[in-house]
């Protein structure tokens, strides 16, 4: 794996027909800036091989929304990815990245702000960025790292839903 894409599924409407959490689907404001930010995503290079989604009906709308900016990734459910920590998340997409440059995850907080975090730290991101990270990474964010032959990451861009950095 040369990067990860970390990709917190869009906005989700507060509660689904079922009453069930695993339910819950993208608000109209997910289904855009899903599509927005895997479109910027794109635009900068930063298209995935493979694509590792939550089974949760709004992690499945969020890479449906995107899924267009990616034509050629290819794609799987992982029912362990539904509300992972970022120990499970972290080695999905390890157990994933071999033969594939590009892994993106789209998953849920805590698990993917706390990997972005730990990653940050690890790769010696500066302390105003890991602050950053840990105030807020909200729905429809992306973290993306870029992994060197050691397998130490090194901050590639964290973007938010209508303002990229």
């Amino acid at each position: 794996m040369d990067r990860l894409i970390l990709f917190r599924h869009g906005k989700a409407e507060p509660d689904s027909d079922s009453g069930d959490d695993f339910d819950r689907r993208l608000a109209p404001r997910g289904v855009e800036e899903s599509a927005e930010m895997g479109a910027h995503l794109a635009s900068l290079g930063f298209s995935p091989d493979l694509v590792l989604v939550s089974p949760a009906a709004r992690t499945r709308e969020t890479w449906a929304s995107m899924q267009g900016a990616f034509p050629s990734a290819q794609s799987r459910v992982e029912e362990h990815l539904y509300h992972a920590d970022s120990v499970t998340i972290r080695r999905s997409a390890q157990t994933a990245r071999e033969g594939r440059g590009i892994v993106m995850v789209v998953g849920h907080n805590p698990g993917l702000q706390e990997l972005t975090i730990k990653l940050l730290q690890e790769g010696g991101a500066p302390q105003t960025l890991i602050a950053r990270a840990q105030r807020n990474f909200p729905p429809a964010a992306a973290a993306v790292f870029l992994f060197d032959d050691n397998g130490r990451p090194h901050y590639d861009g964290l973007f938010f839903p209508g303002r990229h950095h």
